[in-house]
Parts: C-alpha cells; structure tokens; sequence
C-alpha cells in the first residue's frame, strides 16, 4: 500500500531532472500520473519508465504558457484516470545574470514559464478540486526568492509562485483543496554549472555534494497525500538531510507611530529604532551571517552581500 494508492496526480515538466523523479516517487506511492513536458520523448520515456515498474502513467506534451494547452493537460488526467487529485507546477526556466547585464528576451520567457505556467495549471485544476471537495496543489519554489545575486529573474519568477501558495491557501482555505510549495535541492541539468566554472575547485565540491534529483520528491509525495490533510499555505524546504519550513513575508512589530510623516522624522525612525531592526537578505538571513557569491558559488562569510 503507498499513501497515493487511489490518486490521480499531473505534474507538470516531469519528463526529466526533479520532475521525473517526483513522477516515479507518486507511481510509486501508487498515483496514476501524467507526465507533462514540452520536450515529447523525454515525457515518454519517463511515462514508459513507470510503466514498465507497474505504475500507471500517460505522457502529455503541453506547453503551460498557453492557457488552452494547460486546461489540455487536465482534461488529459481526469479522461485518463477519471479525476484530478493533485498538481505539482515544476516547469520551470533558469537562469543566471546580473541587473546590469539584463537579457530581455530570458526575462520573458521567465516569467512566462515560471509565472504563467502555475497560474493556468492551477486555474484549470482547482475547478475539478473544489467540485469533488478535493485536491492538493503543489508549486515548486526556491530558495533564490529570499535574495541570491545573479539570480534575480529567476528569484522573481520563483517569488511570484511563493505568493500564490500564500494567496491561494487563503482563498481555497476550507474548501478540502490545499496549495503548498516544495523548495528543491537537487543536481539537475537545468540548473548545471558550466564547464569553466566546474574548474573551480570550491564549485566542483558543491556540485559533488549536490543530492540527486529523487531525494525531492518524499516531500512531494507527502505534501500530495492525505497524510498532510492539515497543511496549507507551506513552503517546505529540503537539502540533503535538512527538512524546513520557510518564514512566511510579514510586518515587523511593533511599529513606529506618529500622527504625521516627513522624510526628516522617517530618518529619524531609522536611526533610533528600525535600523538596528533591518533584516539580511538572502535564504540564509535568518541563520547566520550574509552570504557572497564568488566564482559561481556560494560561501558564507561576514560583512557585506555583493556579487563578484
């Protein structure tokens, strides 16, 4: 018996990396899947995987960024397996980059992917969810939302998701359907490092150290089951043997009250009480020191945050 028996679950680019796996581990757990990706013989071939360990699995080719072809991706779960009980929003683009060296073209396809995707996907779920009283969605988040350098577009785009989970566990609050995040670690093609930076010697040890794509997806499994029948509006972290859960955005308190603001009074608000309160940025804030990104890689050290 797994603790999906009986469930039927569509996630979204599965066909390869964290998505893949996450697809094996539901099948598994005994979920029918879809597995979805753009790239069609990568889908296949993962739906065939399953298959062939006895799982239940169909392979859709569909591009979340169009509204029509995710309300196809649905449609596929529920004539396939005869409903929709869970959907994991992990097609994702990545990319790296300074502000000052923006690429347009990269900043769109972005937010199209990482944005757009999960808002279509999870539109045409929820439907079928909150008809039969039922439903977890599941959006994969990152650590890059909290503040990383280089990582700006994708951190957007990944901030942008987190804000769903908070406002469609809200909105949804009640109703049997639940929306969690799952913040991955994993050695993935999307995310690899390239072939100069791999030269540096502290890179090539945090790539070494990098868990596979499979140590993800217990987090998926649980977050789709009913074993997490009371958890809503999580982002959950994992990273090799660490298991987490994200601080949710929220109003230091107590505030600073005057009847009347200037810049003069705001300044002086700062000098006497919210400076000291300023919070680091960056995933690790909360935790210890800031962190510096050099050579492609992140160390902690103390002092400043800045990119190299």
């Amino acid at each position: 018996m797994g603790v999906l028996d009986g469930k039927a679950v569509a996630i979204t680019g599965s066909g390869r990396g964290i998505g893949a796996a996450c697809a094996r581990g539901a099948a598994r757990q005994g979920a029918a899947v879809v597995v979805n990706d753009v790239d069609r013989r990568e889908a296949e071939e993962t739906a065939a995987a399953i298959v062939a360990e006895g799982g239940r699995a169909v392979a859709c080719v569909a591009d979340v960024t169009r509204w029509e072809e995710a309300g196809q991706l649905v449609e596929t779960c529920i004539s396939s397996f005869g409903k929709i009980d869970g959907l994991v929003n992990n097609a994702a683009l990545f990319h790296r980059g300074r502000l000052d060296a923006l690429d347009p073209q990269a900043a769109r396809s972005l937010v199209e992917v990482n944005v757009l995707g999960p808002l279509h996907c999870a539109a045409h779920a929820v439907r079928p969810m909150l008809a039969q009283g039922s439903g977890s969605i599941v959006n994969v988040v990152s650590g890059a939302h909290m503040g990383m350098p280089t990582m700006g577009i994708y951190g957007a785009t990944k901030g942008a998701a987190a804000s769903m989970v908070y406002t469609w566990a809200m909105e949804l609050d009640g109703s049997g359907v639940r929306v969690n995040g799952l913040s991955p670690f994993g050695l993935t093609r999307m995310g690899a490092f390239s072939e100069q930076e791999l030269q540096d010697p502290e890179v090539a040890k945090r790539v070494a150290e990098m868990p596979p794509p499979e140590s993800n997806s217990p987090v998926v499994e649980y977050l789709l089951s009913d074993l997490s029948v009371g958890v809503n509006g999580q982002l959950v972290r994992i990273d090799r043997g660490e298991l987490q859960l994200y601080t949710h955005p929220a109003l230091l308190v107590p505030p600073i009250v005057r009847s009347e603001w200037t810049a003069e009074t705001v300044a002086e608000a700062f000098e006497r009480d919210l400076g000291d309160r300023q919070i680091p940025c960056g995933v690790w804030g909360m935790q210890g020191p800031p962190l510096d990104l050099q050579s492609g890689y992140w160390k902690r050290v103390s002092g400043t945050q800045e990119a190299s």
